[in-house]
C-alpha cells in the first residue's frame, strides 16, 4: 500500500534525491517561508496564494465559503506538517544549511536525501504547493504566463524540474 501524493499513489520503495549543499540551503529557506505562510494564514486571510492552496470546492459562493470555513485550517495544518517533514529531511548534522555558511567548495558538495513512504509523499506535496505559491506570486495561470526575467521564475522552474525528477524516479 502506498501513500497518496497529489492524486498519485506512491508505491515506490524509495528514491534518493541528490542536491548540492547550496540547493539544500536555498530549499530549506523556501520551505521555511512556506511553512510560515501556511501557519500564519489568519493574518494572510486575503492572500491569493492561500486561496490557491485551498481552492473553492463548490461553484456556489456561499457553499464554497462554508466548506472553506470548515476545512481550510485543517488543510493548511497538513501542509505545514508536510513542510516540517521536508525540513527534517534537509537537516545536516541536526542543523539546517544556510547559504552564507557555505564556502565555494562545500556549496557544490552533493547531498543525498533518501525518501520513501510518507517522506516522499510530503516532498511531492510540498514541492507542488511551493510551485503553486510561486505561480500565484508570479501571475502564472498557464504555461504562456510568467516573466522569465523575474529571478523567482528560475526558482519556479527549478522546483518543477525537481518535482518531475521525483515523479520519474517513482515511475521508473
Amino acid at each position: 500500500m502506498g501513500d497518496r501524493a497529489g492524486g498519485r499513489r506512491v508505491t515506490a520503495p524509495g528514491v534518493a534525491l541528490e542536491l548540492t549543499a547550496i540547493e539544500v540551503a536555498h530549499l530549506t529557506s523556501l520551505v521555511e517561508q512556506f511553512s510560515a505562510l501556511v501557519t500564519e494564514q489568519e493574518s494572510d486571510a486575503g492572500d491569493p496564494a492561500i486561496a490557491r492552496l485551498v481552492p473553492d470546492a463548490y461553484a456556489d459562493t456561499d457553499a464554497a465559503r462554508e466548506f472553506r470555513a470548515l476545512t481550510e485550517s485543517d488543510l493548511l495544518q497538513r501542509r505545514a506538517a508536510d513542510a516540517g517533514l521536508v525540513l527534517a529531511t534537509l537537516l545536516r548534522d541536526g542543523a539546517p544549511l544556510r547559504p552564507e555558511e557555505l564556502d565555494a567548495v562545500s556549496a557544490e558538495a552533493v547531498v543525498s536525501i533518501p525518501l520513501d513512504g510518507e517522506r516522499l509523499s510530503a516532498w511531492l506535496r510540498t514541492l507542488t504547493a511551493l510551485r503553486l505559491v510561486l505561480a500565484t506570486r508570479l501571475g502564472i495561470r498557464t504555461e504562456a504566463d510568467g516573466d522569465v526575467d523575474d529571478p523567482r521564475y528560475g526558482v519556479y522552474e527549478w522546483l518543477g524540474y525537481r518535482l518531475e525528477g521525483l515523479l520519474q524516479a517513482i515511475d521508473g
